[in-house]
């Protein structure tokens, strides 16, 4: 069964940084995408960046472009977002997300295209 476990998330000041982590397990092969999502306190959940893990296709919306970066441990089974250049506007309770399949510019940031949720860590961006 596949399940994903997020962690990293903290306070930090604006322009700070954070790691996060998505842990996955119950993968079957490597034809998968990962979605990272975030929601704020009364706005909808919101994608903002997916990772084929097959192929490396990257897609991210422009208000994390060159400040929110992927990367893959293979060893660990671990997914990693890099959060630069952090502002208020980026608080949020960020979560990882999977489905069997690659990236689909049209449909991956649909909440509803991903089978699988972790349960979210919260970033806070605050001075």
């Amino acid at each position: 069964q596949v399940q994903l476990v997020e962690s990293g998330g903290g306070l930090v000041q604006p322009g700070g940084s954070l790691r996060l982590s998505c842990t996955v397990s119950g993968l079957t092969s490597d034809y998968y995408t990962i979605g990272w999502f975030r929601q704020a306190p009364g706005k909808e959940r919101e994608g903002i960046l997916c990772f084929g893990l097959s192929d490396g296709t990257i897609y991210n919306v422009d208000s994390v472009k060159d400040r929110f970066t992927i990367s893959r441990d293979n060893a660990k089974n671990t997914i990693y977002l890099q959060l630069n250049s952090l502002k208020p506007e980026d608080t949020a309770v960020y979560y990882c997300a999977t489905r069997a399949g690659a990236p689909l510019w049209a449909l991956w940031a649909r909440e509803n295209w991903y089978d699988y949720w972790g349960q979210g860590t919260q970033v806070t961006v605050s001075s």
